[in-house]
């Protein structure tokens, strides 16, 4: 019996309606299912789009106008064709105004391509016809966020908006000398600042090949291998379903972008064996979410908000991945351990080894689907860019394919792969165009050095202050706004105060060159709380797919996974506070103790917050474990000496609850 039977089996007794959990909480998902000659028309529409992105990939980019233009024209032609205006309309055909805003959303972009050499000529002078087009666009853009993305980034890029218009009126610090209508719609829609900005800008390049990538990947088969390595790897374990669940969406987040997604891919599978062997409804959905949601952590594919942070820093994507590394490795350990002494305290064993697929079965099978993601992650740190580095991935992925008839991909496979890749694309591209229009904002009016002057004022210069607030900011955004925008946001309102402050710690002058050193630390510190957010209450849309699946109440779902998650809220603050945590300024050896006592660290943290180890904890010992393991994480030889000291103290009392008889109820 594989543990693919076993998981179908272990769901027998609860049905699960997976695609409309997906649809409920994931907008992208929502999409038309077209049949007939219209289902065949949009299919060659979404494939001619994956074309063009490959050809300009082989071929060369076009300028930047013209390449993100057609991009853009593509995206929302699609977007009004698959996503309906209203949720009551028919998913099996498209509505005659859906049609028609799919011709306008092409018309718009192309626009900018029939006259860019009149639009150069004429050097920002903007024609009544531009005026037109660009009210046209902008509006445009914001109606395909509002279908795909959701209504809060509208709502931001509207107050946006109007804070350009209002600038004259509005007292104290915010106040700027305002902007006409014409100046706001060139800036917005025919300038490299706005829309066509540098989101839309990597999204038209390698953001949309790594989606292409992993559409491939899917194609091949590449997630049930997850899945079984999973099995294989820790399915009998002390609470196996739910490190199945821990390693094989780690293992997903590889190439997945989406929380939501992977909440449902793997949890389909992975909930009702947890729920099964005797886990919580609650919790079992919070394992999956927590570790879903740490995918897009996850190098050497993180999510979006990854690519855009290269471009953002100066900083190749190569060194953002390696910096991901040590953080990555210790959430995932973190939910890993907290998984670890739930099933501890509660007795929980695993599923028996005959149960389990075996592992060098598995590799022996189908372990060549592996290459493309080795090959990527060899390709990014020998130097090719990410687009060339996805272009070989995505032939390789296909090629590796066909090394087993049993993993073979048909041709026909390849085309509905290049369908998919599009259609994955459409929720970033219109996270990334509406976000181009609040950036365009705050370049025009200067906002972001006013917003991060006054966050700076408000928490008194104190570092600390500053992070938290970030933090809070990141939250709220992240109940509405997916982790694409989020990240754009933050990074452009928030970061900069983050540097200011790091800049006045170390003694620099105000306008000289920022060191990496302090870039990235404070925009991965946005990027990471902007992930978060999907498991933290009161809107944790990862967590309450993972009750939809459990059928348990989303919001002490949240709770719990917002306790797994512990580590997500810790280590942004440490690599902020000592950038070693990134690689920066770290010899080898020192690099080894800082992952050995982090990872000691973590265990004492994740012990702490689920009150067991060797047996049930105190108040006191929790908050032991807890204090002890932070400072451990902490790289540093004082915070390690003290860190090792409290848990010594810990481990002694709890070792004498032990031979007291104060463990878990059952041996496990």
């Amino acid at each position: 019996m594989s543990a693919n039977d076993s998981t179908r089996s272990a769901g027998q007794d609860a049905p699960i309606d997976s695609q409309d959990i997906l649809k409920k909480f994931d907008k992208e998902s929502d999409y038309r299912n077209l049949t007939g000659l219209i289902g065949k028309i949009v299919a060659a529409f979404a494939i001619s789009f994956s074309v063009f992105q490959l050809y300009t990939a082989i071929f060369g980019v076009l300028d930047a106008m013209i390449q993100r233009s057609i991009h853009l024209a593509f995206g929302l032609s699609l977007i009004f064709l698959l996503y309906p205006t209203s949720k009551k309309w028919s998913r099996k055909k498209i509505h005659p105004l859906d049609a028609f805003l799919a011709v306008v959303g092409a018309a718009a972009p192309l626009y900018i391509v029939v006259v860019y050499q009149a639009l150069v000529q004429r050097a920002g002078t903007a024609t009544t016809m531009d005026l037109v087009v660009g009210i046209l666009g902008i509006l445009i853009v914001l109606e395909a966020a509002r279908r795909v993305v959701g209504v809060p980034i509208v709502v931001i890029a509207v107050v946006f908006v109007a804070y350009a218009f209002a600038g004259p009126y509005i007292p104290g610090k915010l106040a700027h000398r305002g902007a006409d209508l014409e100046t706001l719609v060139s800036h917005l829609f025919f300038t490299t600042e706005g829309v066509f900005g540098i989101p839309l800008g990597v999204s038209s390049t390698f953001i949309f090949l790594f989606i292409l990538f992993g559409a491939y990947l899917e194609k091949t088969g590449l997630g049930q291998l997850f899945i079984d390595l999973a099995n294989a790897v820790a399915g009998w374990a002390a609470g196996g379903p739910a490190k199945v669940a821990v390693l094989s969406s780690a293992l997903m987040g590889t190439v997945s972008g989406s929380s939501v997604a992977n909440v449902v891919g793997t949890g389909s599978f992975t909930i009702p064996m947890m729920k099964k062997l005797g886990y919580r409804p609650e919790f079992a959905g919070a394992v999956e979410a927590t570790a879903s949601t740490g995918g897009q952590l996850m190098p050497p594919i993180m999510g979006a908000a990854a690519f855009l942070m290269a471009e953002f820093t100066n900083i190749p994507y190569a060194r953002i991945i390696g910096a991901a590394a040590i953080p990555a490795l210790l959430y995932y350990f973190g939910v890993w351990s907290g998984v670890h002494f739930e099933a501890k305290k509660l007795g929980l064993k695993g599923l028996s080894r005959e149960e389990l697929p075996k592992f060098k079965r598995i590799m022996l099978d189908r372990g060549h689907l592996i290459i493309p993601l080795v090959a990527i992650i060899y390709l990014l740190v020998a130097g090719f860019t990410p687009m060339k580095a996805a272009l070989w991935a995505i032939i390789l992925s296909i090629v590796s394919s066909w090394l087993r008839k049993s993993t073979r991909i048909s041709p026909k496979d390849i085309v509905k792969g290049l369908e998919a890749g599009a259609r994955g694309a459409l929720g970033i591209i219109a996270a990334t165009a509406c976000a181009g229009i609040i950036i365009g904002v705050v370049t025009l009016t200067g906002l972001g050095l006013k917003l991060g002057s006054i966050l700076v004022a408000a928490a008194g210069g104190n570092l600390l202050l500053t992070l938290f607030f970030t933090m809070i900011t990141s939250l709220i955004l992240g109940m509405g706004v997916p982790t694409t925008a989020n990240y754009v946001i933050t990074s452009t309102i928030t970061a900069p105060a983050v540097i200011m402050i790091l800049m006045r710690q170390s003694g620099l002058p105000a306008g000289s060159v920022i060191p990496a050193a302090i870039v990235l630390p404070a925009h991965m510190f946005a990027f990471y709380f902007g992930i978060i957010a999907d498991v933290t209450p009161p809107v944790a849309l990862a967590a309450f797919a993972g009750a939809g699946i459990a059928k348990a109440n989303p919001m002490k779902t949240g709770f719990q996974a917002s306790k797994l998650a512990i580590a997500a809220f810790l280590v942004p603050y440490i690599f902020v506070l000592n950038p070693q945590m990134l690689l920066f300024n770290i010899q080898p050896l020192e690099m080894i103790w800082m992952i050995v006592t982090s990872l000691v660290g973590i265990i004492s943290v994740a012990a702490g917050v689920g009150a067991f180890l060797k047996a049930p904890m105190n108040i006191l010992e929790r908050l032991i474990f807890f204090v002890g393991g932070v400072l451990l994480v902490t790289p540093g030889l004082v915070t390690d000496a003290v860190g090792v000291g409290l848990i010594a103290v810990g481990l002694l009392l709890q070792y004498r609850k032990v031979r007291l008889g104060g463990g878990a109820k059952t041996a496990a």
